[in-house]
């Protein structure tokens, strides 16, 4: 059963890997809990039977993994989302009656601002892009438009991999972001122009593209790890002095933060980052307004 609602999220759902992964993790993981809960024996969840799953039970699962794990609120809510998803796929091809976690809310978590790079420190390290993009080396120029795709278009991690060469048409690119959903982000006519150099430097190393062939690729033609995304991204942020939390997904928060400065309309930026409510991108006024109270606490002559 298990594996028919993973096949069903990637098949139908269109979840990315790393999601589908995620899903069956929390799936087997609460099943294996669940077969031990009954005194089953053997490790694995062979005797799982999920019409006998209660409300109480998800309880009971959400207080170990809490107790055992030592999980955050964000955490538990994600695992108890996999969950919730799996009975409403049980539920609707009848295999099992009721809403078993109909009267599970999720956990209050902490709001945590978004982490951004300043904008100095960000300026600094578009003159180290720029600066690398006019190298004839492969990865070089590789990197370069990893950088710039992630932080001038404000793409997830997941997404920017998705990324085909027939994605990239008249000044755009088409993303396709969480749950398959798709939208369309302007590139500035530089930056097509690097993606155009870099496709030029990669067929005279012999790597062919077709429509369908993923545009971020490693030396071989190969599509990239998310691995090695990391890894360049956390280069290019130590190389510009940024402190803290290096990541692609600091970059989507730091497209966004900067938007918002220069006065973008808060749905536009909704409507770019691919967030499904409002609610998601509000999450950036809290920065700016943080910014601002940093600016008037420095500046005011009454202070």
């Amino acid at each position: 059963m298990i594996d028919r609602f993973i096949e069903y999220i990637r098949s139908e759902r269109r979840y990315s890997e790393l999601t589908v992964r995620n899903y069956r993790r929390d799936v087997e993981g609460f099943a294996t809990w669940f077969c031990r809960q009954r005194g089953f024996a053997g490790d694995g969840f062979e005797n799982f039977d999920v019409t006998t799953v209660s409300a109480q039970d998800v309880r009971d699962w959400v207080i170990y993994r809490m107790d055992t794990a030592k999980l955050g609120a964000a955490t538990m809510n994600r695992e108890l989302s996999s969950i919730r998803s799996f009975f409403r796929f049980l539920r609707q091809r009848g295999i099992v009656k009721g809403d078993v976690l109909g009267r599970i809310g999720s956990l209050k978590a902490a709001k945590v601002l978004p982490v951004f790079v300043p904008q100095s420190r960000m300026e600094e390290m578009l003159e180290n892009v720029e600066e690398q993009s006019y190298e004839r080396e492969f990865r070089s120029q590789r990197d370069s438009i990893i950088i710039s795709l992630l932080y001038g278009c404000g793409i997830r991690l997941a997404e920017l991999l998705r990324i085909q060469v027939c994605d990239i048409n008249a000044g755009a690119v088409k993303i396709f972001g969480k749950g398959n959903k798709q939208r369309i982000v302007p590139l500035l006519p530089e930056l097509e122009d690097r993606i155009m150099r870099y496709m030029a430097i990669c067929r005279e190393r012999g790597i062919e593209f077709n429509s369908d062939s993923p545009l971020i690729v490693g030396s071989k033609g190969k599509p990239l790890s998310r691995s090695t995304v990391q890894r360049v991204v956390t280069a290019h942020m130590q190389q510009a002095g940024v402190q803290g939390r290096k990541s692609p997904h600091v970059l989507r928060h730091t497209f966004a933060t900067d938007l918002l400065r220069e006065g973008v309309d808060m749905r536009e930026i909704q409507e770019l980052m691919g967030h499904g409510s409002l609610r998601s991108t509000q999450h950036y006024t809290h920065t700016s307004i943080g910014q601002l109270q940093d600016v008037y606490d420095k500046a005011h002559p009454h202070k």
